[in-house]
């Protein structure tokens, strides 16, 4: 699909947020807050990246468009396509998606671990304090 006079969007991102197609002709101002969240991960993955930073990307965003989200970077991640670097403070949704985990504290790592070990290493008990 392609606006007039702009580079095509490759399918496979309408293909992971269906909700962009529909948007296609609006403008990115426009858009709620979940769907600029799904705009601005597809507007990276259009440029093929080989390491995609999300900064909190659940943050303000409803629980509808978190699941859309988590089956995005969860596809990606198994496309092996790319490294994901996932910054979250949602610890359902980080502990869904992490192969590795680090918990910072003042600028300073205080846990690191394996994702599926988070429950196991108390990772959301240290969150709480």
């Amino acid at each position: 699909a392609a606006c007039p006079g702009r580079t095509p969007v490759p399918e496979r991102i309408f293909e992971m947020f269906p909700v962009l197609r529909q948007m296609l002709r609006r403008r990115g101002g426009d858009l709620s807050g979940g769907q600029q969240q799904q705009l601005a991960i597809g507007r990276a993955l259009a440029m093929g990246p080989k390491l995609l930073i999300l900064d909190e990307p659940t943050e303000g965003i409803q629980p509808s468009i978190i699941k859309d989200i988590e089956r995005a970077v969860r596809a990606l991640a198994a496309s092996g396509e790319m490294a994901i670097l996932l910054v979250e403070q949602y610890y359902d949704f980080a502990r869904s998606l992490a192969d590795q985990y680090l918990v910072m504290e003042r600028g300073e790592i205080i846990m690191r671990g394996r994702g599926e070990d988070m429950e196991k290493d108390g990772v959301l008990a240290a969150l709480a304090v």
